[in-house]
């Protein structure tokens, strides 16, 4: 079994999908579900989502070494540490927790993924041909990227030693990669490859398939997971043994834990979290009344399970700020999709919050009651924004603090309009959004299902209830995508628990 953490879970499931659709079945689970043990029968790649982007490095780091140790102790003999695709979040802290679990000494990382507009060159990140601090992501509003070299960004948060391989070494081929990669093991513990194209994956794909362990976003693995699948399918068929370090042997054995350490494994997930806002109680909802005129109609069109049709509207959602989704959101408006505003500034303000977030509700209730998709955004106007960071920093909230209320609040209403209307077909956009729903939703666990654009996949719940979902990075996809999204769940049919689609998943 090949294991994967991720620090969240838009991140876990467009790496999911390049093993998917490669033939592995691929399941994503929050850290703190493997309290529960494995599940049964396991997948080929059990994929972990940490949920630790905005948090503080310490606890990111007990996270990923818990998850890592809870991995090796299922058996998994190859590691992958999956990151933003532009280095957001707590990038060393993480690397630094996986070699420590393990333990070993090295670990090569790819940033790039060309066909989501990143590549690196001669070790500079370049996001749709800017580099990185003059991109968009130089405004993040909790994680503002203001350097574009990569072993900059990386040496910054690690004791360890960070050197990188330029592109004129990858193009010369998997054999003369391979070799620098041996050579570069004793010289430093992280090393970054640069990234021209597709090309350069396949390149790298071939030689890195006996690293046990990789860090870096998920393209790579859009080369490298049918060369895993082909390699664990006839053993024999590889021979490039890549003796480095002791510690990385390690990797292929079933971790030596011990009854004792096995136990505490899942007593450690579960304490690891998610690091999620605690949920809020739908009391102000309930309790407006305003709800109450609807209930019984959304119900009745919701119908029955395993009788979903074409007419039905599909509930989406999003708390992204980045102007991928900015402009997604403006197409899915001129596609005939109604677009409702849940206003972050009005989530500030006790006196008039929960009268909004009622309005918000039931404007959206009665939309798909009528069989209309609707969709929920954050304020994502510029002013608006502003007039949100300005009131938060008077209350002495953190951009982080403001970032989860606003998704929490977000994530609420949605999973709330969601349960009454017995919705199964759900749009995402972002990534603290995507896990916030899925808590207050309940969803234990998805299964990756198919790729509508690069990255980006559909996705069924684990928890019995086979909701169909689309859970995506906010800086991902096409202006057309949320459109190209609703028509793709829209041709999925549910039958039962357990059978989501009648193409044969």
């Amino acid at each position: 079994m090949i294991g994967v953490i991720a620090d969240d879970i838009t991140g876990a499931n467009d790496i999911g999908i390049m093993f998917a659709k490669a033939g592995l079945t691929t399941h994503v689970y929050p850290a703190d579900e493997l309290r529960h043990g494995l599940p049964d029968p396991q997948p080929d790649v059990l994929v972990v989502d940490t949920n630790s982007r905005l948090d503080a490095a310490d606890q990111a780091y007990a996270k990923v070494y818990t998850a890592t140790v809870a991995l090796r102790s299922a058996g998994c003999t190859r590691l992958v540490n999956k990151t933003c695709s532009v280095f957001r979040g707590n990038i060393g802290a993480e690397f630094d927790a996986m070699l420590d679990a393990v333990p070993a000494a090295f670990a090569v990382v790819v940033l790039g993924f060309p066909k989501n507009g990143r590549v690196t060159l001669d070790g500079i990140h370049y996001v749709h041909g800017k580099p990185l601090a003059e991109s968009e992501f130089r405004h993040d509003p909790v994680h503002p990227m203001q350097e574009s070299e990569l072993t900059a960004i990386l040496q910054a948060q690690t004791e360890r030693k960070v050197a990188m391989l330029p592109i004129g070494v990858v193009e010369q081929g998997a054999e003369v990669l391979r070799g620098e990669i041996n050579r570069m093991r004793s010289e430093c513990a992280f090393l970054i490859l640069d990234v021209r194209d597709q090309q350069s994956l396949r390149i790298i794909a071939e030689a890195v398939l006996d690293e046990p362990l990789l860090c870096g976003s998920s393209g790579l693995y859009e080369e490298l997971a049918p060369l895993l699948k082909r390699a664990d399918a006839d053993p024999e068929s590889s021979d490039r043994s890549t003796a480095g370090p002791v510690e990385n042997g390690a990797l292929y054995r079933r971790a030596d834990l011990g009854a004792d350490e096995g136990e505490r494994t899942g007593k450690n997930l579960a304490s690891a979290g998610t690091g999620q806002v605690d949920r809020a109680p739908a009391d102000l909802i309930e309790n407006s009344g305003l709800l109450s005129k609807n209930a019984d109609a959304l119900q009745d069109n919701a119908g029955s399970a395993g009788h979903a049709t074409r007419g039905e509207g599909v509930l989406l959602a999003a708390g992204s700020l980045m102007p991928q989704t900015a402009a997604q959101i403006a197409c899915a408006r001129e596609a005939g999709v109604t677009i409702i505003e849940l206003d972050s500034l009005l989530l500030l303000e006790p006196a008039r919050k929960g009268g909004h977030i009622a309005d918000v509700v039931r404007r959206a209730g009665a939309e798909l009651a009528s069989g209309r998709d609707v969709l929920i955004h954050a304020s994502n106007d510029a002013g608006k924004r502003a007039a949100t960071r300005k009131l938060a920093e008077e209350l002495g909230l953190s951009g982080t603090v403001l970032s989860r209320i606003v998704s929490d609040e977000l994530a609420g209403a949605v999973a709330y309009v969601a349960e009454r209307a017995r919705q199964r077909r759900i749009v995402i956009a972002g990534g603290e959004t995507s896990a916030a729903v899925c808590g207050r939703l309940g969803i234990t666990g998805l299964r990756v299902l198919e790729e509508i654009e690069p990255g980006l996949p559909s996705c069924m719940s684990l928890d019995g209830k086979a909701r169909l979902l689309v859970l995506k990075s906010g800086s991902f996809g096409s202006p057309e995508f949320i459109v190209k999204a609703i028509e793709h769940l829209k041709g999925m049919n549910i039958h039962g628990e357990s059978d989501c689609d009648e193409r044969d998943l």
